[in-house]
């Protein structure tokens, strides 16, 4: 069912893991679908041809979402490419972990920048855009380390707690205009991120989830659909655990 169709999405950091899933996913639905990535590589061009396939308009941006001036350059293209823009996903997001007595400033000012400051950037830069057309779907990508904390991630922890509260405060803000703000919690997602980590770690990781299996980007990318689609058009200011119970 094509639940999404004649709507356009963006899609912050797309090229692989769960943005890929979601961009794929919401072509999947018959969405139009823009996505940026950092830097130009054969990913993105092999995404936008895949999904251009589909049978909906595709184009991909590069664009570095944690600069306000290159993010509003790129948004105004993608309007004149697009006419609109219906969806929000900020999915770019980075790692640079380490003990709190080990961080460097660079590791801390490194993720808040990417993972939390990009995302005031779009929102704030398209939350007008669907203020004029009198609605649309912002989707945040969270974590459960986010809702929970995680030893080692503490600049990682605060940028995706910091999500969470930046989601409620504009769904809050937005919500008489016809414009959702939710946020996904990812648990243990079997990513490039993840598939770094040791065997043995990513064994007990999974045997502490009570559904015993580390999640697919696909798995967050159904909860993605959901949000984006007028299924869950009374929902917002939320935070769902995308997560096999590990956090529940």
């Amino acid at each position: 069912m094509k639940i999404l169709k004649g709507k356009t999405a963006l899609v912050t950091g797309a090229t692989r893991g769960i943005g890929k899933a979601i961009a794929m996913k919401f072509a999947e639905a018959g969405a139009n679908v823009a996505f940026t990535y950092r830097q130009k590589n054969g990913a993105a061009e092999e995404l936008e041809a895949t999904i251009t396939a589909m049978g909906v308009n595709c184009k991909g941006y590069a664009a570095d979402a944690a600069d306000y001036a290159a993010t509003e350059a790129v948004v105004k293209q993608i309007i004149a490419d697009f006419g609109r823009i219906d969806i929000l996903v900020n999915n770019a997001g980075i790692t640079k972990d380490g003990l709190l007595m080990r961080m460097s400033e660079e590791q801390w000012d490194a993720v808040i920048t990417t993972n939390l400051k990009s995302a005031f950037n779009f929102t704030r830069i398209i939350v007008p855009i669907m203020a004029k057309q009198r609605g649309g779907s912002i989707i945040n990508m969270s974590s459960v380390v986010g809702v929970s904390g995680n030893a080692g991630q503490c600049n990682y922890s605060a940028s995706k707690a910091g999500l969470i509260g930046f989601s409620k405060s504009v769904a809050k803000e937005m919500g008489p205009r016809g414009i959702r703000v939710n946020c996904i919690a990812p648990g243990f997602i079997q990513t490039d991120m993840t598939s770094a980590l040791p065997e043995e770690m990513r064994e007990a990781w999974a045997k502490s989830i009570p559904l015993r299996r580390g999640g697919t980007p696909e798995d967050v990318a159904n909860v993605a659909l959901f949000l984006a689609s007028d299924l869950s058009s009374y929902i917002t200011g939320q935070v769902i655990n995308c997560c096999g119970g590990m956090n529940c």
